[in-house]
């Protein structure tokens, strides 16, 4: 298993246009945060999570190789933006690419981005070629070219949101709170990357100490913080956190065994 942070910034990214404060301007690269993105390699597939507004520099600077499936977690902007960035891969796969999301995500992305989905002229293959599917029971886990992926339902501000688990590994971003079903879910972890927008309370986004409860409740052996606005300096607070817990940056990459969970394994795979 090969997990790599593409981008692990919020939604105005970091520096944030027109900001000129430490974090903005500072020389250090850990501050320059792309919108947030992973890309994992779970037993030989490629798994995106999010087509992140910044997709293309993410895509070109940490030269993905392939894209099995796009996971999304929601449709808002930062998480969507970079879509049409898809097509490029239609290129070189030289097939369609299957997309999978919640009912929320279901609904808008295909609104937002009706050119692709309600297309029906078909001009020279000018659009992405994508298939989405919904997931329309969270609670069990999704099969994708035989590769087991646990979503995970978590609550950002009043919406429905998902992270996925793969193996040993979970991801959960925009997140205000997670149901004790899901917690449930998020034991045995080798690595747990969370969402922690800032250091003061946010009405649909964990800050640093809500992120370091569930830390402390799950017991992960890593923790990686994500979706990191502008008030987190990666040298300076980096004393806030404990042993085994660390701020994402750009780039970042982690290694591990690709330990399967056992959770509901009982379900039949998709075709």
């Amino acid at each position: 298993m090969q997990v790599t942070i593409l981008g692990c910034g919020t939604s105005t990214g970091v520096p944030v246009i027109h900001c000129t404060c430490a974090v903005c301007t500072s020389p250090l690269p850990e501050n320059n945060r792309t919108r947030a993105s992973i890309f994992v390699t779970f037993h030989g597939k490629h798994f995106l999570i999010d087509t992140a507004t910044d997709l293309r520099a993410q895509a070109l600077r940490h030269n993905i190789p392939h894209i099995d499936a796009v996971l999304f977690t929601h449709p808002h902007a930062d998480h969507i933006g970079g879509l049409d960035e898809l097509r490029s891969f239609n290129f070189s796969q030289k097939k369609r690419i299957p997309l999978f999301g919640n009912h929320w995500s279901a609904t808008e992305i295909p609104t937002r981005f009706a050119y692709i989905f309600k297309n029906t002229l078909n001009e020279g293959g000018g659009i992405p070629l994508l298939d989405f599917t919904e997931i329309k029971d969270p609670s069990q886990p999704l099969y994708i070219q035989d590769v087991e992926i646990t979503p995970l339902p978590v609550k950002h501000g009043s919406q429905d949101c998902l992270g996925y688990r793969f193996g040993s590994l979970a991801y959960i971003t925009d997140c205000s709170f997670i149901p004790n079903e899901t917690l449930d879910k998020m034991q045995d972890l080798d690595l747990l990357i969370l969402d922690c927008l800032r250091l003061l309370p946010h009405p649909t986004h964990f800050n640093l100490e809500q992120s370091l409860a569930v830390v402390n409740s799950v017991h992960p052996k890593k923790t990686i913080l994500t979706h990191l606005g502008h008030e987190f300096d990666y040298a300076r607070e980096r004393i806030l956190l404990p042993e085994n817990v660390y701020f994402a940056y750009d780039g970042m990459r982690e290694n591990f065994s690709a330990v399967y969970s056992s959770l509901h394994n009982t379900v039949n795979p998709l075709p």
